[in-house]
């Protein structure tokens, strides 16, 4: 273990330069075998590539555009979790969970808090990773609302689960337990955030818009 991570004076760990290569790695190569594997075409699956990856680094910009930046972690942002949720909205299922838990990756390697290899997963591959359900609902109508809800919804269950069991002893004494303490902290920024997103992307201008992108990327 000590090979890809070393402890730090905060009690969590940090990557090593082998951790960060492996990543690295593991983040190029999600993007590679899920244009490859939900690519219906050849043609198809470079475009996939492109807006996916695009979709990617926007989000992980907007992801630094913090409006609300909590004291034990976690944030309001520039509508981050949006971008992610549109490859699914765009590709479907298979492709939209590859491009989360790609971006999940990047978040890991990019600003990382490792208590343990549990936590990491929690946290960032499945955390992150569920935002690509957005893909169940793909071709219905009202697809990214629904999309969008559903995958922050997923996001929200495992962030839950994470401050549930990794860092419930930061709960403070004026909560039951950690369970409820974890539920409130982790719903008001993702709910605010989430709640924000959907005003915007309801109004007819933006819905109208990502309708036009939707076409252009599947084209």
């Amino acid at each position: 273990m000590s090979f890809f991570v070393t402890p730090n004076a905060d009690g969590a760990f940090d990557f090593t330069t082998a951790g960060y290569t492996v990543f690295v790695l593991l983040f190029i190569g999600l993007l590679l075998v899920g244009s490859a594997i939900f690519g219906s075409k050849k043609k198809m699956s470079v475009k996939q590539l492109v807006f996916s990856a695009m979709a990617i680094a926007l989000a992980m910009v907007t992801s630094m555009i913090k409006i609300i930046d909590m004291p034990m972690g976690g944030s309001v942002t520039l509508l981050s979790m949006l971008f992610i949720v549109l490859v699914g909205y765009w590709y479907g299922l298979g492709a939209g969970l590859t491009a989360a838990i790609a971006y999940g990756v990047l978040q890991l390697i990019i600003d990382p808090y490792i208590l343990s290899f549990p936590q990491m997963m929690v946290d960032y591959l499945l955390g992150f990773g569920a935002l690509g359900l957005s893909g169940l609902f793909s071709n219905k109508k009202y697809g990214l609302i629904k999309g969008y809800l559903v995958g922050v919804l997923g996001r929200y269950f495992f962030t839950f689960l994470s401050g549930w069991i990794f860092f419930g002893m930061y709960a403070p004494e004026t909560f039951p337990n950690a369970a409820v303490y974890s539920l409130a902290y982790n719903g008001c920024y993702i709910g605010a955030e989430a709640l924000i997103t959907l005003i915007i992307i309801a109004l007819p201008p933006v819905s109208k818009a990502l309708e036009t992108v939707k076409k252009q990327a599947i084209s």
